[in-house]
């Protein structure tokens, strides 16, 4: 296959750096010496330099204002978002809006795709579930209004006027950015077992807030729904709607974890060129370099797996498994390879990677928040053995 980008998706990657350029990974305290998060706010700065460039917009379709471009676009933009380490719900709010995009209602895509695209409007989701383990759309229940036997009165005038809707119970742990975000994607199930995703407004009655914060010392929060009421045009119930929203988004920390792993390779190589011992840089040991090899190999593994992933989404392709199977696979490569990466990292700075005044620490916090993110390589291994099991190769 033909992994050769396209002349807009090669615009789109030169755009990205040109933005990124200005940004420095410690324009926040360090997580290292901050007890809670590191901010409050997504960095607005480099949110409205996006917006300007039209970044945001970039896998959105033209009749939203949008440049039209796949999730391969996307990917190559958060791959390079991840060397700096940009503070941006950018993978959540895009895969959102082009969930919206290809399952949603025409009404839900015309109130939020535009200003999403303008970033005017932040989108985020809850992917984890209450503890991470389970599946997310198990913990939040989805009933229709007429069978939650609650008195419309109780709910205002307004809901009273619609008699229609769903009624949300439940909580999504460790939503990104959910403080800032104007609305949040929330993955639920019917009484009948089938998954849907609500768009809810973060300031729906029902819905509060509790601070969390990530191993990189970003701001998340529990997300909590006690009886929320949701409109039918807010409740997508397209049967693949929630797995391909998933499957985007891992594929898109996939991408994040081979740009992260990049950078922290090409700090690596640097310091050990000019670190001595013996009169000699250390990088010229054969002890360093077979490491860095590796790690290396690493990298282009984490790469291959996350093209093929991205191009199965991408292209509503066919194959012998499921487009999971290669997301699988993807996130395995991930999960795993920017662990190495950074171990290796540390080990070849010696005492300088923990220093609180380098950056080598701060890339290592990201990549195990990037690890363990939407599943660890273990989780995904699971999942492609029952795919292997229930379609059998050969």
């Amino acid at each position: 296959m033909d992994f050769t980008f396209t002349e807009e998706q090669q615009a789109a990657v030169e755009a990205a750096r040109a933005v990124f350029s200005d940004v420095a990974p410690d324009r926040v305290p360090s997580p290292a010496l901050t007890p809670g998060a590191v901010a409050e706010d997504i960095d607005r700065q480099l949110w409205n330099e996006l917006a300007r460039t039209d970044l945001l917009g970039l896998t959105l379709s033209p009749d939203h204002g949008g440049a039209g471009l796949d999730p391969i676009a996307l990917c190559l933009v958060l791959r390079e978002s991840a060397k700096v380490l940009a503070r941006v719900p950018l993978l959540e709010s895009c895969a959102v809006a082009m969930t919206v995009q290809r399952y949603g209602g025409s009404t839900l895509a015309a109130e939020l795709l535009p200003p999403a695209g303008r970033g005017e409007l932040i989108l985020t989701v809850g992917a984890n579930g209450r503890s991470g383990h389970d599946p997310a759309e198990l913990a939040v229940a989805a009933r229709p209004y007429g069978e939650s036997g609650e008195n419309e009165e109780s709910r205002g005038a307004s809901a009273a006027a619609s008699g229609s809707g769903w009624v949300l119970d439940g909580v999504q742990s460790a939503v990104p950015w959910a403080q800032v975000a104007d609305w949040i994607a929330i993955p639920a199930h019917t009484a009948e077992g089938r998954p849907v995703l609500a768009l809810v407004p973060r300031t729906r009655e029902g819905v509060t807030l509790a601070d969390q914060v990530s191993t990189s010392g970003e701001r998340l929060a529990e997300v909590r729904l006690d009886a929320v009421r949701v409109t039918d045009r807010e409740l997508i119930d397209d049967p693949g709607c929630w797995e391909w929203l998933r499957s985007l988004l891992t594929t898109g920390t996939c991408a994040l974890a081979l740009g992260l792993g990049e950078r922290v390779l090409a700090m690596t190589a640097a310091y050990t060129g000019k670190r001595e011992q013996f009169g000699f840089p250390v990088a010229t040991f054969q002890a360093v370099a077979v490491q860095a090899a590796d790690r290396y190999i690493d990298l282009r593994a984490m790469e291959a797996t996350l093209w093929q992933a991205a191009w199965r989404i991408s292209a509503d392709a066919g194959g012998p498994l499921p487009a999971a199977g290669d997301v699988a696979v993807a996130k395995i490569w991930a999960s795993d390879g920017v662990r190495r990466v950074v171990q290796t990292a540390q080990h070849l700075h010696g005492g300088f990677g923990a220093d609180t005044d380098y950056p080598l620490h701060r890339f290592h916090a990201w990549a195990k928040q990037i690890e363990l993110s939407l599943g660890p390589a273990a989780a995904h291994e699971e999942a492609l053995g029952d795919l292997l099991a229930a379609h059998p190769l050969g």
